[in-house]
């Protein structure tokens, strides 16, 4: 399944809320969802949609965590497998995991404004893992590690721009001091920002 490439902003109409896939830009008076509310693509009016039922209210709250992440859907399976044979709530050790990917925690540190820009730098070898140039946006990070940009990817306007700002709010299991990001620990679930109700995706993959 190739990754959706079309216009972001009609993911959110589509799921009727804002998944910030545009990072800060999301913010502006232009979005979609702020000027024309949750009316999904092609539609016109405030027509009342029918009620979702379970299945569809399940499947809904995965693609939002798909769309969130950048995820595939084999991919995002594959994680949820992964996350079921960890001890404890399946759902919040598939956040853990989704959050441990390298596009998510350069897009934490602050590095870029969202996770789109982070896979796309990353894919062009600009940020580094304990030294170590790493170009796959799903790299999973490890507590302890350490990640840097490049000499050559400090210059680039997406990523520059950023450290003018100094707007970036680090999550608390995160480390970051100049160029250099740490990851210290796992999130915890409140320490997740996404507003993502973790359950319905267990029980979407349970039926």
């Amino acid at each position: 399944m190739a990754r959706y490439t079309d216009a972001k902003c009609r993911l959110c109409r589509r799921l009727g809320i804002k998944l910030f896939l545009k990072g800060k830009r999301c913010t502006s008076a232009k979005c979609p969802i702020d000027r024309k509310g949750a009316v999904p693509p092609g539609m016109r009016g405030t027509k009342v949609h029918s009620r979702l039922s379970e299945y569809g209210t399940q499947l809904k709250e995965k693609q939002k965590a798909k769309r969130i992440y950048g995820v595939l859907e084999r991919q995002f399976k594959k994680y949820f497998l992964e996350a079921r044979k960890v001890r404890g709530a399946s759902g919040e050790a598939l956040l853990q995991i989704l959050e441990s990917r390298l596009d998510n925690i350069v897009y934490r540190l602050g590095f870029v404004n969202s996770r789109s820009i982070a896979r796309q730098l990353i894919s062009h070898g600009h940020f580094l893992v304990n030294n170590k140039k790493v170009n796959i946006p799903s790299f999973r990070v490890k507590p302890g590690d350490i990640i840097s940009i490049s000499a050559k990817g400090m210059k680039i306007p997406q990523i520059s721009e950023t450290f003018s700002e100094k707007s970036a709010i680090i999550p608390e299991w995160l480390e970051k001091k100049a160029a250099i990001g740490k990851v210290k620990r796992l999130p915890k679930r409140e320490e997740i920002e996404s507003d993502i109700n973790e359950q319905l995706i267990v029980e979407f993959y349970s039926r």
